[in-house]
């Protein structure tokens, strides 16, 4: 973009108009877009938060030349219903999704469908967990109707779930083993991906989704060296962050070789928060971790990096990945029809442009029998969702720990807080029955959740595939069943 150009996009950003108009005027293309997202990194895992022994310099880099989100939230506090909110915008409750290895539903409507009708190229790289299967991440089949090319992805290179070190992919349906590190094995797809279109006519979205740090872990032998002095797992889980990052970085570098930095909207954060028995600290002191509604569960690192566009700065303005929808749509003027409503997320455009005051819609978690309302300051916390008098109440600017709970304090304002969360509980659980969607209901049955290596579809896999360090032991189990 020129420099004219820039003034001018920000000018209409702040005014809450889209990037499309400005870049119109200018002859411009709308900005190519990347979301790329860790699989169970918590909080407090980054070295511009000081952890005590991982160092992550690219992830350093990127924050301080883009806008770091220290208040962002994962949609859920585990993986497949935040992947879920990234592409609708929604509760992943309100699409099915409930916890992991949940099916997407073909009712909903994705960022990719809404940018491919837009006239983008769109690609997936990495894990998918949308589809229904559970277990380590496989190739997934050409003929499965719940992969990425069934929700609005041109090309995709892309497993079930969890994937590590020298991964077998499926490209479009045909399984190719790969060699390296499972981050820098995706990074370099999605750069090829972005080579191969950066001189089309059309602009390009990519989501790249890490299998980094799940378990099982297994890390390079130079990436791990440096925390030779933690217990195995602990070695492995910071050896695989260090190529995850490192993979951060060659993507940067790549974007400016492509001469397409300026112009990319890039957006970086984890699935859900950290894990337990990891040590270091995952999640930076925060109460809770991966499966828990307090913040150590909900809250991750995030970073938005647009050059030409964004200022450098540190926001606490409460967002998540419920926004990243609504934002793209918003910066490109897509029109409402893109969505199922109700949405979930609000649009950060004017964020992008400067702090912006006080989040005027709350932020709703539900997950199994916990729930939370996140309203600016104050957060409201159900252990036992459904119970009445089972609310917890916290005030996260002066308690981010949430150690004082102020439900017996401040009974008004548990009142207040409680009566919205339970409209929006009752509203989420509507769009589960189908209410939402254009014939009034659910057009066919969730899938039922289960293990690949049940499914006969993989059978005739298993006899290969048995001897695979990462599937050997759920493969030997379903035999003997």
């Amino acid at each position: 973009m020129t420099r004219i150009t820039v003034l001018a996009v920000t000018c209409l950003i702040a005014s809450g108009l889209s990037v499309a108009n400005a870049q119109t005027a200018d002859s411009q293309k709308r900005p190519h877009i990347i979301f790329v997202m860790a699989d169970d990194m918590g909080w407090g895992q980054t070295g511009y938060r000081n952890h005590p022994v991982l160092k992550t310099p690219n992830l350093d880099l990127m924050a301080a030349n883009g806008l770091r989100l220290e208040r962002f939230y994962a949609g859920c506090c585990v993986c497949s219903p935040t992947r879920a909110s990234v592409l609708t915008g929604r509760s992943p409750v309100r699409s099915g999704v409930l916890t992991h290895g949940y099916a997407l539903r073909h009712q909903e409507k994705t960022i990719a469908q809404a940018l491919k009708a837009a006239g983008y190229v769109t690609g997936h790289f990495g894990k998918w967990h949308l589809n229904g299967l559970r277990g380590p991440g496989v190739p997934i089949l050409a003929e499965d109707t719940y992969g990425p090319g069934h929700f609005g992805f041109d090309e995709w290179v892309s497993v079930t779930n969890f994937f590590e070190v020298d991964p077998l992919m499926s490209r479009q349906g045909k399984f190719e083993q790969m060699e390296g590190d499972s981050s820098e094995v995706a990074m370099a797809e999605a750069i090829k991906f972005l080579e191969k279109h950066k001189d089309g006519d059309k602009p390009m979205f990519a989501v790249v989704w890490f299998g980094t740090p799940h378990a099982p872990f297994k890390a390079l032998d130079d990436d791990k060296t440096p925390f030779g002095n933690l217990t195995a797992d602990s070695e492995n889980h910071y050896g695989e962050l260090v190529a995850m990052d490192r993979s951060i970085g060659t993507l940067r570098s790549a974007l400016r070789e492509m001469k397409i930095a300026d112009d990319t909207l890039f957006v970086f954060c984890s699935d859900n928060g950290g894990l337990p028995r990891i040590e270091p600290d995952t999640v930076g002191g925060l109460r809770g971790k991966k499966g828990s509604v307090y913040e150590g569960g909900l809250r991750v690192p995030a970073i938005i990096e647009w050059p030409s566009m964004i200022q450098p700065r540190i926001s606490s303005y409460p967002a998540c990945t419920t926004d990243l929808f609504p934002t793209v749509a918003d910066l490109l003027g897509l029109p409402e029809d893109v969505f199922v409503k109700p949405l979930d997320g609000v649009s950060l455009t004017p964020l992008l442009a400067d702090d912006i005051g006080p989040r005027e819609q709350p932020i709703g978690f539900r997950f199994q029998k916990q729930g939370a309302w996140v309203d600016n300051d104050w957060k409201l916390v159900a252990t036992h969702r459904g119970q009445r008098n089972k609310f917890e109440l916290y005030n996260l600017k002066d308690d981010p720990h949430e150690q004082k709970d102020l439900s017996q304090a401040q009974p008004e304002r548990l009142a207040k807080l409680q009566e919205a969360y339970q409209a929006w509980d009752t509203g989420v659980q509507a769009s589960y029955a189908g209410d939402d969607y254009a014939a009034g209901k659910l057009t066919e049955s969730d899938p039922e959740p289960h293990f690949w290596t049940i499914d006969p579809r993989y059978k005739k896999y298993l006899p290969e595939w048995k001897d695979r360090w990462e599937y050997r032991s759920h493969i030997q189990k379903a035999l003997k069943n």
